[in-house]
C-alpha cells in the first residue's frame, strides 16, 4: 500500500486573481443574486439550440433555476449564476435536450455539486453552447490519463490517484475552470479544476477535485492523494493545449 502523502492538503487551490479583476466581478456577481428565474440579457429574443452533445458553454443570464425535470414549474435543485463565488464564469455541460412542459426546448446539465452525479434541467435560452471537441479519460486502476480530440487519440500518460480511503471518484465530470498554479509549485505548471467533490469536505472549494500537474513525479502511478488526479508537468502542458472549459470527463475503475 502506497504511503499517504501528506502534502495532499493542497490537492487544488484557486488561482490568484488581480484585485481589479476582483472588484470588476464583485459587482457583476452581486447584481446577478437578484435574480433566480433566467433572464435574458440580450434582447434579441434569438436562441439558437444546439444538437449535437455533449456540448458547453457559458450562461447568456444573471442566474437560473436548474429544475428536477423539464418543467418551469419543477422541483428546483440549485440555482447557478453566470459568475461563481471565485468571481470565474459558469461553465456548464449539456449531456441532451428534450421538449419541457411548457413546449420550449431545455438541456440536461451536468451539476457541479454534491453528490456526484447530480443532473437536472435548464432552459435552452439560458445559455450559449457549442458541442464538445476533447474528452478526457482517467482509468483509476491503470493510473493512467488519454486525451482524445476531435476523435483522434492525442495524449497519454500516467497519473497519481487517491490513496485508500481518499480515492478519485468514479464517474462523469467535465472542467468546470483551468488556472496557472503561480507560487504553488506542488500543483506543477497548470491545473484543472473538475466538476467532481472528493470524499473530503474541508479542502479548498469544498473538496473539489484537481488534475494538475507535480513537483513530484516519482508519486505517478501511485494512490497517495486525497482524491486529486496528479500528472506530469509534460502532460498538465498538453492539458493546456488539449482540454479546454467545459471538456467532458470519464474517471472509470
Amino acid at each position: 500500500m502506497a504511503t499517504v502523502d501528506t502534502r495532499g492538503r493542497y490537492c487544488l487551490r484557486r488561482n490568484y486573481v488581480s484585485r481589479l479583476v476582483l472588484t470588476t466581478s464583485a459587482v457583476v456577481a452581486t447584481a446577478a443574486l437578484a435574480a433566480v428565474v433566467a433572464v435574458p440579457i440580450g434582447s434579441s429574443g434569438t436562441v439558437r439550440i444546439e444538437s449535437v452533445f455533449p456540448a458547453a458553454g457559458a450562461l447568456t443570464v444573471h442566474s437560473v433555476a436548474v429544475r428536477k425535470t423539464p418543467n418551469p414549474h419543477g422541483h428546483v435543485i440549485r440555482v447557478l449564476h453566470d459568475f461563481r463565488p471565485d468571481f470565474r464564469p459558469q461553465e456548464i455541460l449539456a449531456v441532451r435536450k428534450a421538449i419541457g412542459s411548457d413546449g420550449q426546448v431545455w438541456y440536461r446539465i451536468s451539476i457541479p455539486m454534491r453528490p456526484n452525479g447530480t443532473y437536472g434541467w435548464i432552459p435552452a435560452r439560458a445559455v450559449s453552447l457549442s458541442a464538445t471537441t476533447s474528452e478526457i479519460v482517467i482509468n483509476v486502476g491503470r493510473r493512467t490519463i488519454d486525451v482524445y480530440r476531435r476523435g483522434k487519440h492525442a495524449w497519454h500518460g500516467k497519473v497519481a490517484v487517491g490513496a485508500p480511503g481518499r480515492e478519485t471518484p468514479i464517474g462523469h465530470y467535465y472542467v468546470a475552470a483551468r488556472f496557472v498554479p503561480y507560487h504553488d509549485p506542488f500543483l506543477g505548471v497548470f491545473a484543472l479544476e473538475t466538476s467532481a467533490y472528493s470524499k473530503l469536505t474541508e479542502w479548498p472549494g469544498g473538496g473539489v477535485v484537481g488534475i494538475h500537474g507535480t513537483s513530484l513525479p516519482q508519486l505517478l502511478g501511485k494512490a497517495v492523494s486525497h482524491g486529486c488526479v496528479r500528472v506530469s508537468n509534460r502532460t498538465a502542458a498538453a492539458l493546456k493545449r488539449l482540454a479546454p472549459l467545459g471538456t467532458p470527463i470519464w474517471i472509470k475503475k
